[in-house]
């Protein structure tokens, strides 16, 4: 979260205390609702499948908490014209040591099909935010690189992901770090790294 006054980002402690203040002058919207998740977890033990209730429970929140997550996300990057699958290839080149990545290596640093990525060049080439070029030595491949108005199109999107969606999550740093590390362990148990 960054200060009015000093436009610098405060420090993780300081964040975790604003939203607790925040959060308590707001009403708790959650009172008047039941959670539509407990109400399908009530149903499944009441079918006979509560030895799998909580399986569905943990698959059916992390699916809506992405959905929650993506929509955050996708509205921070609206203003740029970049869905996060494309922030991300731009992200990826920014970082990259050259701006450009063989098309495949973007794939597998990404973790998605080639295809995927080659759609998400077409979208950022039409706005002049990629270009596709020769490998300079192996004619076979074709490089994906950044451009100028691409990498300052990123790096202001990244300033406002961060601000406006990185430093508060909607979560206490220690229960990010959970969530982070159970998560970080079905990825692992699936051969995810």
């Amino acid at each position: 979260m960054r200060s009015a006054k000093s436009g610098k980002v405060a420090p993780i402690g300081a964040r975790s205390a604003v939203r607790k203040s925040v959060a308590a002058n707001q009403p708790d919207k959650r009172s008047d609702r039941r959670d539509p998740i407990a109400q399908a977890r009530a149903n499944w033990e009441r079918a006979g499948w509560g030895d799998v209730a909580l399986g569905m429970v943990a698959v059916t929140s992390v699916m809506r908490a992405h959905q929650i997550l993506l929509a955050r996300v996708e509205n921070a990057l609206r203003p740029y014209d970049l869905s996060f699958s494309r922030f991300e290839l731009l992200r990826l080149l920014a970082f990259s040591r050259t701006g450009a990545l063989p098309i495949t290596k973007a794939s597998d640093r990404l973790q998605v099909h080639v295809t995927s990525v080659t759609h998400a060049i077409r979208r950022l080439e039409a706005n002049g935010l990629v270009q596709r070029i020769p490998h300079p030595t192996d004619g076979r491949t074709t490089l994906v690189q950044i451009t100028d108005l691409g990498r300052s199109t990123v790096e202001d999107a990244t300033v406002t992901l961060n601000e406006q969606v990185f430093a508060d999550i909607g979560m206490s740093d220690a229960e990010a770090q959970a969530l982070v590390s159970s998560i970080e362990t079905l990825r692992h148990n699936a051969g995810d790294f």
